[in-house]
């Protein structure tokens, strides 16, 4: 992803009103400059056969496929194209959907900052965040895993090896995602 100003938004001193201000400076900058997506991505879901049966509503995530699939009948799901994880950061188990954002801010672990120098310590919400318009927050015994379905402005990482270990998707997917998964849903990654 582009940063902007080095990767930071400045405030100002005189109030909140100026902050923002210059956060939509930045983002028109961005805007024309080509940074920021003039759409939301494609939507790639289909309503496909599966042949296990899970319940309705169950996330089933399959990444060597590369496919997500949200189970809405008996044998029936809709199908889902994301990125997952690169070459040591896929991983498999079943996990639950803790919490969910619009918009979301993202924090960087700190794992990620040690392999990435001059990562901030918060990308605030907007169209210039990684974590796109969408987070769906995977947790595992009441503890949040840092795992997330999300979406991304970087459409080319969609369909691809290219994350730490979340699961991308165009925003416009992740959007329709979200409106159908409810917080508590089980997510079987394998």
């Amino acid at each position: 992803m582009k940063a902007i100003d080095g990767g930071r938004i400045r405030s100002c001193a005189a109030g909140a009103g100026l902050a923002v201000l210059a956060i939509l400076a930045a983002v028109g900058d961005a805007t024309a400059s080509g940074l920021v997506p003039r759409s939301l991505g494609p939507t790639t879901s289909a309503v496909v056969p599966i042949e296990k049966s899970y319940a309705a509503g169950t996330i089933v995530i399959v990444s060597g496929n590369r496919t997500l699939d949200l189970v809405i009948s008996e044998g029936r799901a809709i199908r889902y194209k994301i990125g997952v994880g690169r070459d040591g950061f896929r991983w498999s188990g079943t996990v639950k959907v803790g919490r969910k954002a619009e918009w979301p801010d993202w924090r960087p672990p700190a794992e990620m900052k040690a392999r990435a120098a001059g990562l901030p310590d918060l990308v605030p919400a907007g169209p210039l965040n990684p974590l796109g318009a969408r987070g769906i927050y995977l947790y595992k015994g009441g503890a949040d895993t840092l795992y997330r379905i999300h979406g991304t402005n970087e459409q080319s990482t969609v369909g691809g090896f290219a994350s730490s270990g979340c699961f991308r998707m165009s925003n416009a997917d992740v959007i329709d995602l979200y409106e159908r998964v409810k917080v508590g849903s089980t997510v079987i990654v394998k």
